[in-house]
């Protein structure tokens, strides 16, 4: 690694070390648990889709019947493969089975009927067994038509950037949040024409809490705007409109987080996002999700993100909205280190992590700004190869509009400084209202002089050898170390339940959704999961090799 700040590399070899250890025991539990998320999520895959008579979503249908008449436990690729098989036996006709030029409308309609028959009551779930053999046989077609279309998204999104060429130093973030996803286009064509590289769309406040996908597009939100699989396709249709226009390729970014995390995963990658928000933590901290649902779903939902080639934002800079910045910087390593490790178990390459953190020292320290670039150089050394996801000040912002921009200067200083890779704007009107789109075009005005009058200082920068900087990395790296030593020894599950970050305690047992976790069966099967694994694996040997 770049070593400026003359981090003690053995210190950041044994912090993985610990991390890896911490997440071992974790997959151990993961391993053989799986979730009613999850369930859904492969429900999707199959190609189930929309709600019926009363819009509840089909995914939650099929699984919700599956679960009353005890079909849970081994897993909704084993229904539908023994559905699939019920439905051939009274219509021999019925070509499914290893036909390679069977369409996929019939392969969809023929899922979809199912789970509408079970919608209305009318679906016989006195169902025939099968071998692992005709699992494979009825199942074959649906993963290699889900991962087909995946790897096509890849294939359209490195065309665009071959076509365009790919953003230079930090990628420019910035969100939309208006409730209406037709308002959201508006904002969002505006924003790429001043030149942002990103687009988050802000989910609607406690969207992460419903146990269900919303259908269809949807135009009321409050604080932002419902994670629909329709409203993904109605922004990037328009972001590749007007990146065809501009000559740039604008990503966009949304959540997969919360109680959906894999269901919203799938839909990302079904309809080519760039970006999710995936933090193995963040729903067991700030919205009460229980720690096992939240760590089984989070490897499902980012397996999908590693094989659709989905930049994940963790959350670690939420923490320093609530504990204080200064003090609690390991526990932001901490969590990166713990974050990355997860991420590793998932399939995803260094690449594809967008660790969190944030410029969020109290203005009034003495010395903040030699201390934020301290922070950020240290986590840009130690994880030099991850799209790292830097965000503004927000916890100190007063609704002074002027000091606000000089803060947001001094942030866009040292995302230029230490190369920062997912630079989300300071807006100088945070803590006001929801920025305009002026407000939004001075930020993108700020950030790019910035990035331009200091595109080489960061290669003529080198810090004292027993400065500030290096002395204030070394004490956060240690006290980083001390702590996941703390909590490999107690493990996590007890770790979080003490309240080891941000100050929240969560009971092991408690929170939403632990209803929703069940341990897999013996005949318990999941072949998409399987594919993309072994894929990912392959993947990584090649680069290794390379």
């Amino acid at each position: 690694m770049n070593n400026k700040l003359k981090l003690d590399e053995k210190t950041v070899f044994k912090c993985r070390q610990t991390a890896l250890w911490i997440a071992e025991e974790v997959q151990s539990f993961i391993d053989i648990h799986s979730t009613i998320a999850v369930e859904r999520t492969i429900v999707r895959f199959f190609g189930v889709d929309g709600v019926d008579e009363v819009d509840v979503p089909l995914p939650n249908v099929v699984v919700e019947a599956m679960e009353e008449h005890g079909l849970l436990e081994e897993g909704a690729v084993r229904f539908f493969a023994r559905a699939l098989k019920g439905e051939k036996e009274k219509r021999p006709d019925l070509s499914i089975i290893s036909n390679s030029e069977i369409s996929e409308e019939k392969l969809t309609s023929l899922v979809i009927d199912i789970a509408r028959s079970i919608g209305e009551g009318t679906f016989d779930f006195d169902l025939p067994e099968v071998t692992n053999k005709e699992v494979d046989e009825f199942v074959g077609p649906y993963v290699n038509l889900a991962l087909r279309k995946i790897n096509m998204n890849r294939i359209k999104r490195d065309d665009f950037i071959n076509d365009f060429g790919e953003t230079e130093g930090a990628y420019i973030y910035v969100i939309v949040a208006t409730g209406n996803i037709y308002e959201d286009v508006t904002q969002a064509v505006a924003a790429a024409r001043q030149g942002a590289d990103v687009i988050a769309v802000i989910r609607t406040t406690g969207q992460s809490l419903l146990d269900y996908v919303p259908y269809g597009p949807t135009t009321e939100g409050f604080g932002g705007t419902y994670a629909t699989q329709e409203n993904f396709k109605i922004m990037r249709k328009a972001l590749d409109e007007v990146g065809e226009e501009i000559g740039h390729y604008i990503r966009l970014c949304n959540y997969c987080s919360g109680l959906c995390m894999p269901e919203i995963a799938v839909m990302g990658a079904y309809e080519r996002l760039d970006m999710m928000l995936n933090d193995a933590l963040y729903g067991i901290l700030f919205r009460d999700i229980n720690m096992k649902r939240t760590l089984v779903d989070q490897f499902f939902s980012r397996i999908i993100n590693a094989y659709a080639g989905v930049i994940i934002n963790t959350g670690e800079d939420n923490y320093l909205t609530t504990a204080d910045a200064y003090e609690e910087a390991h526990t932001v390593l901490a969590s990166q280190f713990i974050n990355e490790q997860f991420a590793f178990k998932a399939g995803l390459p260094e690449e594809l992590m967008g660790l969190g953190h944030a410029f969020e020292i109290d203005p009034a320290t003495k010395d903040s700004f030699v201390y934020e670039l301290a922070q950020a150089q240290m986590a840009k050394e130690i994880f030099p190869k991850a799209p790292l996801k830097y965000m503004p000040p927000t916890k100190h912002m007063t609704g002074d509009i002027f000091m606000g921009n000089v803060q947001d200067a001094l942030f866009n200083m040292v995302t230029t400084l230490t190369g920062q890779k997912i630079h989300l704007l300071g807006m100088m009107t945070e803590a006001i209202h929801t920025p305009f789109l002026a407000d939004r075009a001075v930020a993108i005005e700020n950030a790019r002089y910035i990035q331009n009058a200091m595109a080489s200082l960061r290669d003529e920068i080198e810090f004292k050898k027993d400065g500030k900087m290096v002395e204030r990395a070394d004490k956060i790296l240690h006290e980083a170390y001390e702590l996941l030593d703390k909590i490999h020894e107690k493990g996590l599950f007890v770790a979080l339940s003490e309240g080891t970050f941000a100050g929240v305690k969560r009971p092991v047992d408690g929170g939403k959704g632990l209803d929703g976790v069940f341990e897999k069966s013996a005949k318990y099967i999941n072949p998409f999961m399987d594919q993309m694994l072994i894929q990912l694996s392959h993947n990584q040997t090649i680069g290794k090799e390379v």
